[in-house]
């Protein structure tokens, strides 16, 4: 009896060390737009910014490089800088809004991702997509193969997908802005929390 409690008084400590290190060190690439650079707030309201105040004793550090007004054009083309910059271990793919919300090429839109995916995996970095949707007016066809996109992608490359973030969030008016289409500052700790639970099983993976 005194051998099995020696025992679990010494693996208890391990393990909390093990669940701890499974993130340890983790350092994540957000490439977005300006549903993650939030848009018309302080950068310190934004989503990604109370996430990263959430993991301060995690050492997990995020780069956000989520731009305004980002396609999925302009995210490839500033990737391989970013990839060299920051060596991130892990990136978060939040782009393909803005090509839908202007009517752009799904087949082109695809291609896109699918070289940003490559370019990271190339480089060594875990990879996962942020699910995008877009206003029901602009088709239910061109809606559904939009949103669709981001599961065949990862479905194709064993990544994870991360349900759109927006999904409760923009069906309520006192957490958007007057445009409907991004989040206001009461909006985004709610998106903080949604991606924290999400974003934090990946990495423990």
């Amino acid at each position: 009896m005194l051998k099995r409690l020696f025992l679990l008084i010494v693996l208890i400590p391990f393990f909390a060390h093990s669940d701890q290190s499974n993130t340890s060190g983790h350092k994540l690439l957000i490439l977005g737009d300006s549903l993650s650079a939030a848009y018309n707030l302080k950068q310190e309201q934004g989503w990604v910014s109370l996430l990263q105040n959430a993991w301060s004793n995690n050492d997990i550090h995020i780069v956000n490089a989520a731009i305004s007004g980002e396609t999925s054009s302009g995210g490839l083309a500033r990737l391989p800088r970013l990839l060299e910059q920051h060596d991130p271990t892990h990136m978060l793919i939040e782009l393909g809004a803005n090509d839908g919300l202007r009517g752009y090429s799904i087949t082109k839109m695809k291609a896109n991702l699918v070289k940003m995916i490559e370019l990271g995996q190339a480089h060594g970095v875990q990879i996962a997509l942020q699910e995008m949707q877009i206003p029901p007016n602009y088709g239910r066809r061109y809606t559904q193969m939009f949103t669709q996109t981001y599961h065949e992608l990862a479905e194709e490359y064993q990544l994870t997908v991360i349900p759109f973030f927006m999904q409760d969030v923009a069906l309520d008016k006192s957490l958007m802005q007057k445009d409907g289409l991004h989040p206001n500052a009461k909006g985004q700790p709610i998106i903080a929390e949604f991606m924290q639970s999400q974003l934090g099983t990946w990495l423990a993976e």
